[in-house]
């Protein structure tokens, strides 16, 4: 009779456990809109941030920022950081090609990312003074409290491209994990590499 009790007590506690966890995982997660950051995000995604990186950037992060021309709240991977020269070279047969030169010194190299290779065809150069597209091809210097981040769904993603540099402490933080669906692993994945770059170099 005891261990009955014991064992009632213990899945009572555990059902208990799951609804507080889902009522937190809603009112704490950030629900994901759009495909930018497909496949690692997928709309209807449930994201939640990591306490305490509010105003922090490192490479290749996943964060949550304001931003665009109605200051709305977005998903994006952050590529450069202060100081970093970055930019895009496209040709007829790689389209998409981040280029990085860590610090503004030292070799420049190619950023890559699996989940670029399929979703990249549409040719553009960047990037200006301001961080956006370009007519051409250019190295450009992220200013300090700056940052340029980009879509993971390259294509179908406004970022820097567009906006401009991101501002440091417009960041509410990082996308520590993916909380819903449950079905999928939580962590994200899909994290970019430098690799060397034989390539001719932009101005």
């Amino acid at each position: 009779m005891r261990a009955g009790r014991a064992l009632g007590a213990v899945l009572g506690a555990g059902v208990l456990l799951c609804l507080l966890a889902g009522v937190a995982v809603t009112a704490l997660g950030v629900r994901v809109d759009g495909t930018s950051m497909d496949p690692t995000l997928r709309p209807g995604d449930r994201i939640l941030v990591s306490p305490g990186s509010e105003g922090r950037v490192h490479r290749f992060d996943v964060v949550l920022l304001r931003g665009g021309r109605q200051d709305s709240l977005m998903v994006k991977r952050v590529i450069g950081l202060p100081g970093d020269r970055v930019a895009i070279v496209s040709t007829g047969e790689e389209p998409f090609q981040v280029l990085l030169q860590e610090g503004g010194t030292g070799p420049v190299r190619r950023v890559a990312a699996s989940q670029w290779t399929d979703r990249a065809h549409r040719t553009g150069a960047c990037c200006s003074t301001e961080g956006t597209r370009s007519a051409r091809a250019a190295l450009r210097t992220v200013p300090e409290g700056s940052f340029f981040y980009l879509g993971d769904n390259p294509d179908l993603s406004d970022d820097s491209r567009q906006y401009g540099w991101g501002a440091i402490e417009r960041v509410e933080g990082r996308v520590g994990l993916r909380a819903y669906p449950v079905s999928t692993a939580p962590g994200l994945g899909n994290r970019p590499v430098l690799e060397e770059y034989a390539g001719p170099l932009p101005p």
